[in-house]
């Protein structure tokens, strides 16, 4: 017989050896620790994911926004012309995607979005739009022009504003 020869854990005489693995009772406390820390988790996940989307649609507001300011500030220096009745703001978010032609000639355009962004939180290309002749709060538009616009979503932020509110 070898002395020191212990194979899987069992010494000479055939009983466990101290170190031979985990016990129930470490197992079933190593499970529940693991259970507590991955249900921390999930929510932390959740507002991660709503946060990315509530930066995306202040992004995408910001970015129409500031396309319809360009917009109205090259119209009012007669770079281009604009239709009667829109106190030079864009008729559509589609003539911002289009562009204008850039003097008389014609020969240059000049766009201000590449395309209508898509609202993270309603997940289609539908935007709320005001005029200049609207109210500030109007959930209605009056087609003249578009002024400003908002999202269409009747949820609620994570700081408790309502996203159409933005």
């Amino acid at each position: 017989m070898r002395r020191g020869f212990c194979l899987r854990g069992r010494s000479q005489q055939g009983r466990l050896s101290p170190k031979a693995g985990m016990t129930l009772l470490e197992l079933v406390i190593a499970c529940a620790i693991l259970l507590i820390l991955s249900s921390m988790a999930l929510p932390i996940f959740r507002y991660t994911a709503l946060r990315q989307k509530e930066s995306e649609l202040r992004y995408d507001l910001r970015t129409m926004r500031d396309a319809i300011d360009y917009y109205k500030e090259l119209a009012d220096q007669h770079k281009f012309r604009t239709q009667v009745g829109t106190q030079n703001y864009p008729p559509d978010l589609e003539t911002l995607v289009k562009g204008v032609q850039l003097g008389a000639t014609g020969d240059k355009r000049l766009r201000f979005m590449r395309s209508v962004p898509v609202d993270p939180m309603t997940g289609k290309a539908d935007w709320g739009l005001r005029s200049v002749s609207d109210d500030f709060d109007s959930k209605t538009w009056g087609g003249n022009n578009i002024f400003d616009v908002y999202s269409m979503s009747a949820g609620t932020a994570l700081d408790g504003t309502k996203y159409s509110d933005w």
